[in-house]
């Protein structure tokens, strides 16, 4: 376990080139091998609602593609480019089983085979000779996963709770984000920002406790969670956090990161939440928020706070996955709220979050520049086995997941003990033996 003092210890920080090996996920990147050994979300089922529909632009990983529906409702999603001469498969006609390129005709089905060469005279016998990248895809648990791998390492979905579910059971919702994929999934391991970023300042906002409570030692008490165990796992990472309360109990957190870029989250006492990170390209990423409820459909409360409330769900821009408070208009920061009712002034909690990290000094963060502390332990951690990861299947090292989906069936568990108790033996049933 690596634990550190305030002010971080250089070792800790990365390089410039391990920061790119970190963040670069385009095609031949290291990172992006890696990200490319696994099933992805790429786009929400219903972004292609049936068979035959209007064919969706899509970058994954730095690479532009189309997604559609043949006529047997089979997703597909295949390079954005007819191999012909380059036109742009997404004004194609989607008929008969296939996308129809409409500058000379030739027709690709979901698998990216030439199904028909129609201007040329040897079209019958060349067309067989002809393909287009196409990448296996799937409808599953509301989403369309795709895997952008070699065939031969082509593994099984992961087994993610929402997955199996009834569509009743889960909410499933996406946007756009303006940075890198890590930039992005940070927050979520980050341990001691909740109670900063997304608190609300009460009744008396001229309490000296509210405005300084990061001077003020005894505040800090019960609200700056300490990590007691960090566990590299075959699934990623296992955390385990505690936070000291004023009566004498701690409550205990036992998380889990899982690669490539999944994490948990518990949204309410019986629904879990899976939050995923898909890189667009280096500078931008998709953001899965999904909530879901293993044994009973969400409630009907648990449905508005999911689709009306916009604290955890921030609105979209209509006809977009671009929240309406974005960078273009600060957020809609209102200062009279911030020194009034919450520490940001930003009315969403997702959008918080998303102020603070879409311009880390850019939408690619510096990391050789931080100041790391012992409550950044986990990021570093992270970092770390991410790279490792990358640098194994460079040496033809697979990831361990790859070969063993159940291992993504982790929850996210928060519980309290008395002060003292033993919180890594309390927390074992929830973790795994670590990785080799």
């Amino acid at each position: 376990m690596c634990l550190l003092v305030a002010g971080g210890k250089s070792g800790d920080l990365l390089t410039v080139e391990e920061n790119q090996m970190l963040t670069q996920t385009g095609p031949g990147t290291p990172m992006g091998e890696l990200f490319r050994r696994f099933w992805l979300p790429v786009m929400l089922a219903e972004e292609i609602p049936g068979a035959d529909c209007t064919p969706k632009r899509l970058r994954i990983l730095s690479e532009d593609l189309i997604a559609f529906r043949d006529s047997n409702g089979a997703p597909g999603i295949i390079d954005a480019y007819c191999p012909h001469r380059g036109a742009p498969l997404f004004f194609g006609r989607n008929e008969e089983c296939g996308i129809r390129c409409v500058y000379h005709g030739w027709k690709f089905d979901v698998n990216g085979v030439c199904v028909d060469l129609p201007n040329s005279p040897e079209g019958e016998t060349y067309k067989d000779k002809v393909t287009t990248t196409a990448y296996p895809a799937v409808d599953k648990g509301g989403v369309i996963w795709a895997y952008m791998g070699p065939a031969d390492k082509k593994p099984e979905l992961p087994h993610l709770g929402f997955m199996d579910v009834p569509a009743s059971h889960r909410y499933v919702w996406r946007m756009e984000v303006e940075c890198n994929y890590f930039q992005s999934m940070e927050g979520d391991i980050d341990s001691s920002h909740v109670k900063f970023l997304h608190s609300v300042l009460g009744s008396n906002s001229n309490n000296p406790h509210v405005k300084h409570r990061d001077a003020d030692p005894d505040v800090l008490e019960g609200t700056v969670p300490e990590y007691v165990h960090l566990e590299d796992t075959d699934y990623g990472v296992a955390h385990v956090t505690v936070v000291n309360k004023g009566n004498g109990t701690q409550t205990v957190h036992v998380g889990s990161w899982l690669m490539p870029s999944f994490t948990l989250g518990t949204a309410s006492e019986g629904v879990g939440q899976q939050n995923i990170r898909v890189p667009i390209d280096d500078e931008h990423c998709q953001f899965y928020r999904i909530r879901h409820d293993m044994n009973n459909p969400l409630t009907e409360r648990e449905l508005w706070e999911c689709k009306y409330s916009e604290f955890v769900y921030p609105p979209l821009i209509p006809g977009t996955f671009t929240p309406a408070a974005n960078k273009g208009n600060d957020y809609l920061i209102d200062r009279v709220v911030q020194r009034n009712f919450n520490f940001t002034g930003i009315r969403s909690f997702s959008t918080q979050d998303t102020a603070l990290i879409e311009d880390q000094r850019g939408p690619v963060m510096d990391r050789n520049n931080e100041h790391l502390v012992s409550s950044d332990n986990a990021i570093i951690k992270i970092r770390r086995r991410l790279l490792g990861l990358a640098m194994d299947l460079r040496e033809g090292k697979e990831p361990p997941t790859t070969s063993n989906p159940e291992l993504y069936q982790r929850q996210s568990k928060f519980f309290d003990l008395p002060k003292g108790a033993d919180v890594v033996q309390e927390a074992q049933p929830f973790l795994v033996s670590a990785a080799k």
